[in-house]
C-alpha cells in the first residue's frame, strides 16, 4: 500500500470540494479556509486559496489537509474580499503540486483561477486542440485544460458567452468555482452530476460543494445551483446573477453522494443526506430485513442506514437491537504505512475493535454503505466471529458495485470490482456471511425521490450518461466535437 492513502481501502475515495466567496469588505481567505475545513472529507491530498484584491492575485497550494497546508502567515498573504478554494484527491492527473488547484493562468484579459470537482471525458481531446494553437501544459489534470479553453475563450467573448463555449466543448462531470479577476462564479454541468449549493452570508455569498459548509460560515442556504447554470457572485458581497446556459431533459446526479460521500448534515438537491440515508435503510429492510437479535453499523459509513433499517424493523414488529458494536480507532489516520501484505489484512484490527458483550453467542446484523473489493468485509465478518457471533449477516445500503466511475470517483477499476464478476452469493461465500443482501436500484430511486433517469447509476449498471469510450450509455448522448470555432447560437 503506497504511503499516504488511507489502510482501509475497500470503499470509493471522496472526489473534490470548491468553494467561492465574495465578500463586502472583510478579507476572503479566513472564511474560505473554514470551508475547506468543512469539504475536508472530499479529498485530503492538496488544499489550495486563491484571492484578488481589485488588482492583483494572490494564492497559495500545498500538499496535505487544510490544517497542515495554510499557515497564519499564508493566511494573512491571501488579501482580497474574493477567494475560490479547493480540497483535492486525485481523480484525473498526478499527485503531485503541478495537478493542485485551485489551478491559476495569466492572460492578456485578466487572471484566471478554477477550482473543479468532476471528471471530463474528452479532457484529452481539447488538450490537443488547444496545444496545437500554442498553449504551454504544466499539468496532465483535466482542470488546467478548462483553464486554458476559457482563458482563450474570454480573449473573444465577455464573461458570459466565454463559459457558454467552454461548456460547449466540454463533456463530463463539472461544479466549478471560478474567479476571472476580482469576480467569482459557479458552473454545474447540464446533467447536475456534481453538486453545488449558494449561500448568503450577513455580508456576502458562498458558493460550496456542500451546504455544510455554508453552515460553518453561519450562513443560510439559498439553493442548489442548478444543472446548466452559471452563477455569478456581485463584487461587493451584494448579490448573485443566475443564467441558464444549457439545459437537459434529464439530470444525471451522482447516487453516490448521498450514500457515501457527501456529509451527513448537508443537503443536496434539495434533501438531507442524514435523511436520505435513513431511507435508504428503510428500504433495505423492506427488501430484505432478516431476524437477528442486534443490528450494527460499520462506523462511521452505516450509522444512519443502521438507524433507518432498526427503525422500520421496530415497525414491523422485529425484536432487533441497535447498538454500536464496532469502535473506530480515530488516530489510525490515512498516513499509516504497512509494507507488507499480512500487515494489510490486519488493518482492519487497527481501525475498529469490537464490543465483545455486544456481540457474543448472538445473531448479529451489520450494516455498510458499500462493498467494492471485497476485502475489509471480509475482515469484518471474520472479526465479528472471532468476538463470538454466532451469525453474521451483512446488508449494504446501495446496489452491487459492477463496474468503474468516470466521473471523477477513485473507485476500483472492473478487474477490482468482485461484484462485476462475482454473483450476491457467491460474494456472501467469499467475505464469510450468512446472507447478504444489497440495495435495489429502484428503491435506492425511491428513497432519493428521484427518476433512474435523473440519476447517474453507471457504476451499478455498466451504462452512462456520458459518452465514454467502450462504455454503453443510458441515453441518447454524444460527445460534442470539439472544434476551433464559436456555436452557432452563441
Amino acid at each position: 500500500m503506497a504511503h499516504g492513502r488511507d489502510p482501509l481501502p475497500d470503499g470509493p475515495t471522496e472526489k473534490c470540494g470548491v468553494v467561492g466567496l465574495s465578500l463586502a469588505d472583510r478579507a476572503a481567505a479566513r472564511p474560505l479556509y473554514y470551508s475547506l475545513y468543512a469539504l475536508q472529507h472530499r479529498g485530503q491530498e492538496s488544499a489550495g486559496i486563491v484571492t484578488h484584491d481589485g488588482f492583483q492575485q494572490h494564492s497559495h497550494v500545498d500538499m496535505g489537509l487544510v490544517g497542515d497546508a495554510f499557515s497564519e502567515s499564508d493566511l494573512a498573504g491571501l488579501n482580497g474580499t474574493t477567494g475560490i478554494g479547493h480540497v483535492r484527491y486525485p481523480t484525473a492527473g498526478s499527485v503531485d503540486k503541478s495537478c493542485a488547484q485551485p489551478f491559476t493562468v495569466s492572460f492578456k484579459s485578466g487572471s484566471l483561477a478554477l477550482s473543479h470537482n468532476g471528471n471530463l471525458v474528452n479532457a484529452g481531446e481539447i488538450r490537443d486542440g488547444l496545444a496545437e494553437r500554442g498553449h504551454a501544459f504544466t499539468s496532465d489534470g483535466d482542470t488546467e485544460v478548462i483553464a486554458h479553453d476559457l482563458a482563450r475563450n474570454l480573449l473573444e467573448a465577455d464573461l458570459v458567452r466565454a463559459v457558454k463555449r467552454t461548456m460547449d466543448r466540454i463533456h463530463g462531470s463539472y461544479s466549478l468555482t471560478i474567479m476571472h479577476d476580482d469576480t467569482v462564479l459557479g458552473v454545474r454541468d447540464p446533467e447536475g452530476n456534481r453538486p453545488l449549493c449558494i449561500g448568503e452570508l450577513e455580508d456576502g455569498y458562498v458558493l460550496a460543494s456542500e451546504s455544510a459548509a455554508i453552515d460553518t460560515l453561519g450562513g443560510d442556504l439559498v439553493r442548489d445551483v442548478r444543472p446548466g447554470e452559471l452563477v455569478v457572485l456581485e463584487r461587493d458581497g451584494s448579490g448573485f446573477d443566475s443564467y441558464q446556459l444549457v439545459t437537459r431533459e434529464n439530470t444525471a446526479r451522482c447516487f453516490f453522494e448521498h450514500v457515501y460521500f457527501a456529509r451527513p448534515d448537508s443537503r443536496i438537491d434539495g434533501t438531507l443526506v442524514y435523511q436520505a440515508r435513513r431511507a435508504l435503510g428503510r428500504k433495505l429492510w423492506d427488501e430484505s430485513g432478516v431476524d437477528s437479535d442486534v443490528v450494527m453499523p460499520v462506523p462511521d459509513s452505516g450509522r444512519a442506514f443502521a438507524s433507518g433499517y432498526a427503525e422500520a424493523a421496530a415497525d414491523d414488529g422485529a425484536d432487533v437491537e441497535f447498538a454500536e458494536g464496532l469502535m473506530k480507532n480515530r488516530y489510525v489516520g490515512r498516513t499509516f504505512i504497512m509494507p507488507t501484505q499480512d500487515e494489510r489484512e490486519r488493518a482492519v484490527r487497527l481501525k475498529l475493535n469490537p464490543i465483545r458483550s455486544t456481540i457474543e453467542g448472538r445473531s448479529v446484523t451489520i450494516i455498510d454503505d458499500s462493498i467494492v473489493r471485497g476485502t475489509t468485509s471480509r475482515q469484518l465478518v471474520s472479526l465479528l466471529r472471532d468476538a463470538g457471533a454466532e451469525e453474521v449477516h451483512v446488508r449494504i445500503g446501495a446496489p452491487p458495485i459492477v463496474a468503474p466511475c468516470y466521473m471523477g470517483i477513485d473507485m476500483a477499476t472492473r478487474e477490482e470490482l468482485i461484484a462485476a464478476h462475482q454473483s450476491v452469493e457467491e460474494i456472501r461465500d467469499e467475505i464469510g456471511a450468512d446472507s447478504l443482501s444489497y440495495l435495489s436500484i429502484d428503491a435506492v430511486a425511491e428513497a432519493l425521490s428521484s427518476s433512474r433517469a435523473d440519476l447517474c447509476l453507471g457504476c451499478v449498471t455498466g451504462e452512462y450518461p456520458y459518452d465514454i469510450d467502450g462504455e454503453e450509455t443510458d441515453r441518447d448522448v454524444e460527445r460534442p466535437g470539439v472544434t476551433d470555432t464559436a456555436p452557432a447560437d452563441d
